[in-house]
């Protein structure tokens, strides 16, 4: 598949790598000589230095023969233009853009986008990419992530084995003996920064960061099987009035009119325009790394913090002060992967990081064939995957231990008529089958060899 990938960002650059190490023919635009350089040294890309709406600087990329345009420059405009442009004088099939500002997004103009106006296949927010991403983990209290798959009858979660944890040094394969009601299944364990696909004789320790997926009725169970039984946030403190906290502010008042909801915003004018758009929740002008504005907005009795400004730093600080002062759970959002490693060692329970849920977005639309879902995790280290099993296939009627899958791919679940199956040797996989599997990103290639008659992933 040929792709053009207009800016070398943090997301483009993640994208073009994976799309790379995948076969893929990948050229990025991006203005700046510095980041095409960077990019072209460390993977197997074209670089070309231009405005990536430039028609010329199209063509020059090879736009007549691309399959896919992946627009995510810091521009909106000009992404919407370089689809556009695209479309318009070489009709590539498909249109990815990343469009940040929201006055875009609204319902009323959603028109917009059609292919008699801006012909853009997908429009990728980050913003509310973010915010769903939070607010799927304030709805399970310990999580460091929740993703919804098959329609979300199936959740892949990741936690942290506490000291306290009740199956420590238990190997996996005793974890349905010990459970026998719970649709569970673990498909990947972090250990010093490494990703693991575990076997059913491997352990887990205490501070290993576990990813595991369990039917959606059975989350709360599945928490508690692996000690995590934090109450439900009743009291949520947001710390800035961004995009992505008025989101989450929004979604909140909407859905889950049980919680109250503080929102502090150092800016005064932005502070009255969102307090302006919400009607339940509180807004206090401010700066959060004062520790008597935290203790205005009774912090110490708050069960989860939501620390989402612009600044890395006043996230993380904020949520620090926020867990010293009493609150019980902190959220932070990171968009530097120079925190990354650091963050959970300083005391922050769970970082969001926008790069990655946008780049699992992009991923989902960039699959072909019967992909279903895709969710990209630990920096592109590993992807959960969902497809659909068809009638042709050549594992239909197979048990799963005779399709020999490479060491490092997981099926954590078969969805069969509603009903949610914890695999295991003996399963058989069978037509219309929903199958979520999880595989290390450097076997992604061998997951396309296998499956790509057989399950038509891509």
């Amino acid at each position: 598949m040929q792709v053009i990938v207009c800016g070398a960002g943090q997301v483009g650059f993640n994208i073009a790598s994976q799309l790379a190490n995948e076969a893929n023919d990948v050229t990025v635009i991006d203005t700046d000589p510095d980041r095409i350089r960077r990019i072209t040294e460390s993977i197997d890309v074209k670089g070309l230095v231009g405005f990536a709406a430039h028609p010329p600087v199209l063509q020059q990329a090879g736009a007549e023969d691309a399959d896919m345009i992946i627009a995510v420059t810091y521009a909106d405009e000009v992404n919407m233009i370089a689809c556009q442009v695209a479309h318009s004088l070489f009709n590539v099939p498909t249109k990815i853009a990343r469009v940040r500002h929201q006055a875009y997004l609204e319902p009323a103009w959603r028109n917009m986008f059609s292919r008699d106006h801006l012909p853009i296949d997908v429009i990728i927010s980050p913003e509310v990419e973010v915010a769903s991403a939070i607010i799927r983990r304030l709805e399970v209290p310990g999580a460091l992530d929740v993703i919804p798959m098959a329609d979300d009858s199936v959740r892949a979660i990741a936690v942290r084995c506490m000291p306290d944890c009740p199956v420590l040094d238990t190997p996996l394969e005793e974890l349905t003996e010990l459970f026998p009601d719970l649709k569970i299944f673990v498909v990947g364990i972090v250990r010093d920064d490494e990703l693991i696909v575990p076997t059913g004789k491997t352990e887990m320790r205490d501070g290993d960061e576990v990813y595991f997926i369990a039917d959606t009725a059975h989350v709360r169970r599945s928490m508690a099987a692996f000690g995590h039984e934090e109450a439900e946030a009743r009291r949520v403190i947001i710390v800035g009035g961004g995009n992505i906290g008025l989101y989450i502010a929004r979604e909140l008042e909407a859905d889950h009119p049980e919680v109250r909801c503080k929102l502090i915003e150092l800016d005064e004018v932005r502070a009255r325009e969102v307090a302006d758009a919400l009607s339940k929740t509180t807004v206090l002008l401010g700066d959060a790394l004062e520790r008597e504005l935290l203790e205005e907005a009774n912090v110490a009795q708050t069960e989860t913090v939501v620390a989402v400004t612009n600044d890395d730093e006043v996230n993380i600080l904020s949520s620090l002060l926020a867990k010293r002062l009493g609150a019980g759970w902190a959220i932070t959002l990171v968009n530097s992967t120079s925190y990354g490693p650091l963050v959970g060692q300083l005391g922050v329970d769970a970082v969001v990081n926008p790069r990655g849920s946008t780049v699992s977005t992009i991923l989902q639309h960039v699959r072909r064939g019967r992909i279903r879902g895709v969710y990209s995790v630990r920096e592109g280290a590993g992807e959960f995957i969902e497809a659909e099993a068809l009638e042709t296939s050549n594992i239909s009627g197979k048990r799963i231990r005779d399709i020999r899958l490479p060491k490092g791919i997981l099926i954590g679940s078969v969805i069969r008529d509603g009903e949610v199956i914890v695999p295991d040797g003996d399963t058989q996989i069978k037509a219309h089958d929903r199958v979520v599997l999880f595989t290390n990103a450097d076997l992604i290639k061998k997951v396309e060899k296998l499956f790509s008659v057989s399950l038509e992933f891509f």
